[in-house]
């Protein structure tokens, strides 16, 4: 199965370092993030789990929920955890999921659907491929899809820039332009006509090409 952005995020009930949870329940009114692992216990994902923690209210600001993943039993999550506050300076303060099952893993394409079996006799290797970030919004639609490599840590900065200009669009109707930050001028998206564009910005725009419309980044 091959997600797309803007398809639903398939819907799961999953086991939780937190409980048992429905995902489009728990993510409500929010936005989410789900952040996935091929496994407990490896360096590079044991660095992102602290650097979530430590950063994650800077997503509530954002009114984001945070998620994980990993293809490990919920016990060693535990375990992991507490590797993870003695190296990284904090716990995962957020649900990770058990995927014993390989459910989640399959529902967002992340595993063949013939994977099985007993999912401590597996390697990260062998989920090597269970590497993403999906951005999910309100309406439970993907809205951002980042696939990495086990050996490349993930830059969550950049997933918090992205969010930033995903609720300036849903907000605003205003695109962000390359290597834009919160603050810079942005872009009028094309699904406004010029007539909605002087009702909003009744001062104008700069416009070097008439389908380039610069206005400074609304509040």
């Amino acid at each position: 199965m091959t997600l797309q952005i803007n398809e639903i995020a398939p819907n799961f009930d999953a086991r939780t370092t937190e409980g048992m949870l429905n995902f489009h329940e728990w993510i409500g009114d929010h936005w989410a993030v789900l952040f996935s692992h091929p496994k407990d216990f490896t360096p590079v994902c044991t660095t992102e789990l602290g650097y979530m923690a430590r950063i994650k209210p800077e997503f509530d600001k954002r009114n984001v929920r945070i998620i994980g993943l990993s293809v490990d039993p919920i016990d060693r999550h535990a375990t992991w955890a507490a590797d993870i506050e003695e190296t990284q300076g904090a716990a995962p303060n957020y649900p990770m999921i058990a995927d014993t099952d390989y459910n989640v893993s399959k529902l967002y394409g992340m595993l063949p659907a013939p994977v099985s079996g007993d999912p401590t006799q597996r390697s990260a290797a062998d989920n090597q491929t269970v590497r993403n970030v999906f951005v999910i919004g309100p309406d439970k639609k993907i809205k951002l899809i980042l696939v990495y490599p086990m050996t490349t840590g993930r830059n969550f900065d950049e997933v918090l820039r992205v969010i930033d200009s995903l609720q300036l669009t849903a907000r605003f109707k205003v695109a962000t332009p390359v290597n834009w930050k919160n603050g810079d001028d942005v872009i009028i998206a094309g699904s406004v006509t010029d007539e909605q564009a002087k009702v909003a910005y009744p001062d104008g725009w700069k416009s070097p090409k008439p389908y380039i419309r610069i206005v400074p980044q609304p509040h």
